[in-house]
């Protein structure tokens, strides 16, 4: 269930595969809203999964600290990236419930579930930030997500086995 030095384990992979689809819907969205304000139904969706990938991002957080002497060993520019995209997949969902919370439009509802309120009247700091941020990181996290895969599958072919550390079987 925990790290081992050579392979991620249970907690650590599901946590990664489910904010990978879950990432991967938010891009759909995000780009099918951009392309044609029609699609702004799927917003509902969006915030929702957006929320809750704000929770998963702090539990892999949580996890990782726990299991960080445990997880298979990276090169510096390696770590370096890691924290990049740690960094950012924290900063766009809670951009974008401070952006929410801000706007004055009412609550937040995570699939149908009130989770949050929103501000009475509207907070123009907290609008500008989300409107200024928001989009423009999430777009820097997918060109970052997009780099991971690269890099990982480039290492897989040279015999590195990467990705073998995320998916493969743990001995």
């Amino acid at each position: 269930m925990q790290d081992t030095p050579q392979y991620y384990g249970t907690i650590s992979r599901l946590l990664h595969w489910l904010m990978a689809a879950a990432f991967a819907f938010m891009l759909f969205t995000a780009i099918m809203w951009n392309i044609n304000e029609d699609y702004f139904s799927l917003m509902g969706y969006h915030k929702s999964v957006g929320t809750i990938l704000a929770v998963l991002i702090v539990l892999r957080v949580v996890w990782s600290a726990i299991n960080a002497s445990r997880r298979p060993l990276s090169a510096p520019v390696v770590k370096l990236g890691h924290a990049a995209l740690y960094l950012l997949m924290i900063a766009v969902p809670f951009i974008g419930l401070i952006r929410q919370y801000g706007a004055a439009r009412g609550p937040l509802n995570v699939f149908g579930i009130e989770v949050m309120t929103g501000s009475p009247e509207k907070i123009e700091w907290m609008v500008n930030l989300g409107n200024a941020a928001h989009g423009k990181l999430a777009f820097l996290l997918f060109f970052l997500a997009a780099g991971h895969i690269v890099m990982a599958v480039i290492h897989q072919l040279r015999g590195e086995k990467i990705i073998n550390r995320m998916i493969g079987p743990r001995r």
